[in-house]
């Protein structure tokens, strides 16, 4: 039996960087190795022969090794930092490439037959299936612009005071934007003494009341945008994972206007104007 080079830690982080595992095995091989064939490092690697050359081929593609045209051919290893930042770079460059695929995409003509699919299909579906669970912070930040970024005329929030540090932290230009557009944004929140930057910065954007808990003992986080969009908060982003954070977002108006925006406007007139000096 061939002993593994590399601890399972090395090798858990060289697969959170998109090394599957034969890539993983030849190249910690070849880093042991320093140069070495294919045939040398399918034994050493315990990697079948027939898949060792396409793999290191790979490796080459993505950075990691240096092909010498030589009979038979012989790898290099490159330091792993120079390595780690060829691929570093290689990943930029991609993404870099796809970015401007989907600028192009979205400034082409064919952005109106998307459109058009997708407001013929809405047609055919029930405001009640426009509905999803949202997971993962990144997937909530990005439906969270993407919602606030469609407003025309309101927004109005719930939240917590992480929920007012997070809109302050990864929502204000976009509220500032709306803002400048004469979207009215009023924000109830729990707020306490973390909040203080969170307050100072959006209070010249929104109006922010703070929820008074002997009246409204309410602790959660949802949005509504003109009255037509709701997204709320499934998870206490204070006691999960932020990979595991979760909320539901709606299209359907009838629960957005006839359910929920009932309950922000009982919070919200059950909610005091903040001041400042309360919570510095």
């Amino acid at each position: 039996m061939v002993e593994m080079i590399g601890s399972p830690e090395l090798m858990d982080a060289l697969k959170g960087i998109g090394l599957n595992l034969y890539e993983r095995k030849l190249w910690v091989a070849l880093l042991a190795k320093g140069t070495a064939t294919a045939g040398e490092l399918s034994g050493i690697a315990n990697v079948p022969r027939s898949r060792t050359y396409d793999v290191l081929q790979t490796l080459a593609d993505k950075g990691f090794v240096i092909v010498q045209t030589s009979k038979p051919l012989r790898y290099v290893a490159i330091t792993p930092v120079e390595s780690l930042e060829k691929a570093k770079k290689r990943v930029q460059e991609k993404f870099m490439e796809m970015e401007n695929k989907i600028d192009r995409l979205k400034k082409s003509v064919l952005i109106k037959e998307l459109n058009t699919l997708h407001k013929e299909g809405l047609t055919l579906v029930s405001p009640g299936d426009i509905t999803g669970a949202l997971k993962g912070k990144f997937s909530v930040l990005q439906h969270t612009d993407s919602m606030f970024k469609n407003a025309s005329s309101s927004v109005n929030i719930v939240t917590t005071p992480t929920g007012l540090n997070d809109l302050f932290e990864n929502h204000i230009s976009i509220l500032k934007k709306l803002n400048e557009n004469g979207v009215k944004i009023k924000i109830a929140a729990r707020i306490d003494k973390t909040c203080t930057d969170a307050i100072n910065a959006l209070s010249g954007i929104a109006e922010i009341r703070d929820i008074i808990q002997d009246k409204i003992p309410l602790s959660g986080r949802f949005y509504i945008v003109d009255e037509q969009q709701l997204m709320m908060g499934l998870s206490n982003p204070e006691e999960v994972h932020s990979s595991q954070d979760m909320m539901f977002w709606t299209k359907s108006e009838h629960v957005t206007k006839n359910t929920i925006e009932p309950l922000f406007n009982l919070v919200w007139e059950n909610s005091k104007p903040v001041d400042l000096k309360d919570v510095s």
